[in-house]
């Protein structure tokens, strides 16, 4: 999931009960590159893209067992917004977290927003969503 303001979130009933956690400053979160953070034992990598919109997906590389996704290479593939795993280069949809080189598998995303003044970046976890 990406969001880019408070302003422009749509809660489904699931959020609604997600627990946020405060990650770090939005001026911290280099564009383009990735940032690990734990949440209650679950790694999430997080992203800013140069448009300033941010991403939170599980940080677990499904093919190599390894907490590396927030690693990756941000890119595009017709469209879409991207990160290839540095481990073995399938490309997962920052959006949905499904695995472009095998629709078959896929990483949990993340609710993720900017807090109210803008400065600080937060990202929800559910009960479902963790690792």
């Amino acid at each position: 999931m990406s969001i880019t303001s408070e302003a422009t979130i749509t809660r489904r009933p699931a959020e609604a009960a997600a627990r946020w956690f405060d990650i770090c400053s939005y001026a911290d979160l280099i564009p383009e590159r990735g940032a690990c953070a734990m949440l209650d034992g679950t790694q999430v990598a997080v992203f800013r893209a140069f448009d300033g919109t941010l991403y939170a997906l599980s940080n677990l590389d499904p093919f190599s067992g390894a907490c590396v996704l927030s690693r990756g290479i941000l890119g595009t593939r017709e469209g879409v917004p991207t990160v290839a795993s540095p481990m073995y280069k399938q490309v997962f949809d920052l959006r949905t977290g499904v695995c472009l080189d095998d629709p078959r598998v896929a990483v949990p995303t993340f609710p993720v927003r900017r807090a109210a003044g803008g400065d600080r970046v937060e990202v929800a976890l559910t009960d479902d969503r963790r690792q």
